[in-house]
């Protein structure tokens, strides 16, 4: 097994207790509730970064609030998929650039199964591409890489794939534990990242609050228990807007994860628990610091 001698906290100079944690806001860009959130949260709550899905329709929001706030941590949420009933999205490539990322209608697949079932690995790879490019084009100074829904981490040639851009782009990732990655199967893709610079958090928190109503017991237990190391949870926040209930059923608990993060109890409880935040762009720089050019 492939084992790093020292973790990423004490490889951005913490202590080895130290305790840190990136809270990451996903899907910014895929509606303007989700973006009101999302801004809401980067500059008055808990969020240490968000990641952007390029091909969604209010993507152009977010990279006017990247522009006007080049400090803010931001990344690309790679897109493959696009899941709601009646609100969808296409590739950034163009269809007849990657016909077998689209559907029918000329939309992503709505789940993981079915993209995996119909795309060629070289079509995601363009596809991939022409939304890092597009994030770049727009001035967004890319903080590092993840995947909607999971689709470049859940099978082990489109995980080949992520590794190997984020080390072309220098950009970090977020990937599993890197004990679940060989429990996976996936050991190589450990090895083939620290082969290539290309880093990720120690830990990464997978999962949610089960019910609104339960939203503040989860994530504070959460918070209470995270690992000494660079942690990593994500979450969804959407603020309560007609348009983000018409979207689908989970405006919800995106709307409870939104009052939470912005919460000043939450802000309290990370500092009485001894959490330091950061953001990916501090890995970022150590990766480039330390990547092979």
């Amino acid at each position: 097994m492939s084992e790093r001698s020292q973790s990423l906290g004490q490889l951005l100079g913490y202590p080895e207790d130290a305790r840190l944690l990136i809270i990451n806001g996903d899907d910014f860009g895929m509606c303007h509730a989700e973006n009101v959130a999302t801004i809401a949260g980067l500059e008055q709550g808990a969020l240490c970064s968000a990641t952007i899905m390029v091909p969604c329709p209010w993507f152009e929001e977010a990279a006017a609030f990247a522009r006007r706030t080049p400090s803010a941590d931001l990344g690309v949420h790679i897109t493959h998929t696009s899941e709601w009933e009646t609100f969808a999205w296409g590739p950034v490539a163009g269809r007849s650039a990657v016909p077998s990322l689209v559907d029918k209608r000329g939309y992503f697949y709505r789940d993981v199964e079915s993209l995996y079932a119909h795309a060629r690995l070289d079509e995601v790879e363009l596809e991939t591409r022409a939304q890092i490019e597009r994030a770049l084009a727009a001035g967004i100074d890319v903080s590092h890489l993840d995947s909607h829904m999971g689709t470049v981490q859940l099978d082990v040639n489109y995980h080949d794939l992520y590794v190997r851009l984020a080390a072309e782009y220098r950009l970090p990732i977020r990937m599993t534990a890197r004990a679940w990655m060989h429990d996976m199967g996936m050991g190589r893709i450990v090895e083939q990242a620290d082969r290539l610079g290309v880093l990720a958090p120690d830990h990464f928190w997978y999962g949610g609050a089960p019910a609104p109503e339960q939203t503040a017991a989860y994530w504070t237990q959460v918070l209470r228990s995270l690992k000494p190391g660079v942690n990593e949870l994500y979450i969804h926040t959407a603020a309560d807007e007609p348009e983000m209930r018409a979207i689908g059923g989970a405006w919800a608990q995106r709307v409870a994860d939104y009052r939470f993060f912005t919460a000043p109890t939450t802000a309290a409880l990370i500092g009485d628990v001894g959490i330091t935040r950061i953001g990916y762009r501090a890995v970022r720089d150590l990766q480039r610091r330390l990547q092979p050019c």
